[in-house]
């Protein structure tokens, strides 16, 4: 389908979301069994498959790995009463560790509930606290825990339609919350067919309004993703649409987090379709990068095979590696995903 941006005044493609949601959500369920954790044996001439990594319908990863616990944590739209939380200590075997975030315990909105970020914070006492940023009805709260599991207490609001750029299309959605570990200050960044960003306050649960900047980097579209390395701002984000096959990640840097971002002229596209693998629409991701210095990508893509007119999606990972001169060369999706178990607490005690 075209890339359609979205008129404020229509309905978007978020609030078609939310009325099929339960039927593609039942429809996933019901046809799609996956294969959940499954590991190879050196004996099996077969492959084996392990993406996708979660069972049944999820979409929009958001990755963490935990300082406090040696664990990754994988936080996706799932539809299940609120923000599911999964776990590995070795990025082959997950389990479903509940609700991080339950929806009842939501007051100021009560639907669409999608695409979360999570920061953690070690505090001078040596303890953590996680902060838990999250798409509601089209605008963005936030709420903070102890564990990365949760339960996470909500605090309200914090993006809402009166923070939307004068002068453009979209929504309020996809938060990002970044680090930046140059000067120390905490970013968020939002925003469905524009970008926008701004100074968190020290509390990391309100923004610095008079900061906010509207920094949208051609093609566009929704789903950032921000980190640093070697000397140099990445933002990542998906384009068109997430029903599209066509659904893909582009790649843009700067010397500043604030930008101007600019995409490179060969491979500004990291991730997209491989139709001969039945892999379509490959969007909405998040990097985890290892103290080793092995890179991975988490990622959703369109569940296969699919009802006519289904999107339902589901949670992949892919290992990628960076070229010499900083780049990200195009990352193959794969159906037999990452098979090999990581130690990651051994690696996160090494740090």
């Amino acid at each position: 389908m075209p890339n359609r941006q979205p008129n404020p005044a229509e309905p978007t493609r978020r609030d078609a979301l939310k009325s099929v949601a339960a039927l593609s959500l039942a429809t996933a369920f019901s046809t799609f069994v996956p294969n959940f954790s499954l590991r190879a044996d050196e004996n099996d001439a077969e492959p084996k498959f392990h993406n996708p990594i979660l069972p049944g319908a999820n979409a929009d990863p958001e990755v963490l790995l935990s300082r406090k616990t040696g664990r990754a944590y994988v936080y996706p739209t799932s539809g299940r009463g609120g923000f599911a939380v999964y776990s590995s200590d070795n990025l082959v075997d997950w389990r479903y560790d509940g609700l991080a975030l339950a929806a009842k315990d939501i007051k100021w909105e009560k639907r669409n509930f999608w695409a979360p970020s999570i920061m953690e914070k070690k505090l001078d006492d040596g303890s953590y606290r996680y902060y838990f940023y999250y798409c509601a009805n089209e605008k963005i709260g936030v709420a903070v825990g102890e564990d990365p599991t949760g339960p996470f207490v909500d605090c309200g609001e914090l993006v809402g339609h009166d923070l939307h750029p004068q002068g453009r299309p979209g929504v309020e959605i996809d938060p990002y919350a970044f680090c930046d570990p140059v000067s120390g200050k905490h970013y968020l960044y939002w925003g469905n067919s524009y970008l926008c960003v701004a100074e968190l306050n020290d509390d990391l649960v309100s923004l610095k309004k008079e900061t906010i900047r509207d920094i949208t980097p051609p093609n566009f579209f929704e789903g950032t993703y921000v980190f640093y390395r070697n000397d140099r701002y990445y933002l990542t984000w998906s384009k068109n649409d997430t029903r599209d096959p066509n659904y893909q990640v582009w790649v843009a840097t700067s010397d500043s987090p604030l930008g101007p971002f600019k995409s490179p002229e060969k491979d500004p596209i990291i991730l997209s379709k491989r139709p001969e693998k039945k892999i379509f629409g490959p969007g909405h991701h998040s990097f985890l990068f290892l103290p080793n210095g092995e890179n991975y990508v988490f990622y959703h893509r369109i569940i296969q095979p699919q009802a006519p007119g289904g999107w339902g999606r589901e949670t992949c990972l892919d290992k990628f590696d960076f070229a010499p001169d900083g780049s990200i060369p195009p990352i193959e999706p794969t159906l037999e995903g990452v098979g090999t178990p990581v130690d990651l607490k051994s690696l996160v005690e090494a740090e």
